[in-house]
């Protein structure tokens, strides 16, 4: 297999595509020949689109915008794909992880090594962000311990499902993936099959406060700041057994610190490797009673 993302072409719109009506349009202008597509995905944004093609697709894109009174193009970006992530999109180890592009599996001969195909697509995320790679570090001293119990989980933000994914590699025997961003969810979903783990992750798409409720051994969010204050008023959040707290900048973590212990959450530690980012490993109270749904799956 050969990287996907080598080259990009990107559409920047004004406007919303509504429903599966771009897949509709691609399809009846490539006589849906969906496998030999160069389509790759769409980022909606506070109303902005961003169509990702591995080809040149001038004249298919302007029949898109041609089919909505509602779309208007605004610019047109070639780059790499590794232009677009920032980074180069190899394989690497974190702990006992070996995390690798589907087009790029090292032979690496070490014992207890899990492996997980991680296809970034165009989703940022390779993996390699320093909150991603202390996440990692946490998750896996959280659920390979029997000590801990870690059976379950929510990863909020899922992004590529890279956290979820290394939760279910590690032990964890049910995990929701939660993203607001729809191309977020089905790159989660892609990477959740190449891993084999459709029994143990289910990857959907939704708001953070709508599910923070739901009981749960350990809750990652590595999100934005605006994002996550937003569930600190929901009581139940700090009910879990353990919060991973993650992409804090140095001005905002002061202030999560300061929610935490006002709830009387134990803050574990808080690490800032590069001394930007920050993330936090908190003992939530989970001996306090919870209105949580029992009967919850995920």
């Amino acid at each position: 297999m050969s990287n996907p993302y080598k080259n990009l072409w990107i559409y920047y719109l004004q406007g919303v595509i509504r429903g599966n009506e771009l897949e509709k349009v691609i399809s009846i202008y490539e006589q849906g020949s969906i496998n030999n597509s160069s389509f790759i995905g769409n980022w909606e944004e506070d109303g902005f689109s961003f169509l990702f093609f591995s080809a040149s697709s001038d004249e298919l894109v302007q029949k898109i915008v041609e089919q909505s009174k509602d779309l208007r193009l605004i610019d047109k970006y070639e780059m790499t794909g590794e232009a677009w992530h920032g980074e180069a999109i190899e394989s690497y180890t974190s702990g006992s992880l070996c995390i690798s592009p589907p087009w790029k599996i090292p032979f690496v001969n070490k014992p207890n090594l899990k492996h997980i195909l991680l296809d970034p697509g165009v989703v940022f995320g390779t993996g390699r962000h320093p909150t991603t790679e202390d996440c990692l570090s946490y998750i896996e001293h959280l659920c390979s311990s029997q000590y801990y119990s870690i059976s379950t989980a929510i990863d909020i933000g899922t992004g590529t499902g890279l956290l979820a994914i290394a939760a279910a590699k590690l032990g964890c025997k049910k995990v929701l993936a939660l993203d607001f961003n729809l191309l977020a969810v089905k790159t989660a979903q892609k990477n959740i099959r190449l891993n084999s783990l459709e029994d143990k992750i289910l990857a959907i798409q939704g708001r953070a406060e709508d599910f923070v409720s739901l009981p749960a051994d350990l809750v990652v969010a590595n999100i934005h700041y605006d994002v996550m204050n937003r569930f600190f008023e929901i009581p139940e959040f700090f009910q879990h057994k353990w919060l991973i707290l993650s992409g804090l900048l140095r001005s905002e973590v002061n202030k999560v610190l300061d929610k935490l212990i006002k709830e009387g959450i134990t803050v574990v530690e808080t690490v800032s490797p590069d001394g930007v980012w920050n993330t936090i490993l908190a003992k939530g109270n989970s001996n306090v009673s919870c209105n949580c749904k029992t009967d919850a799956k995920y």
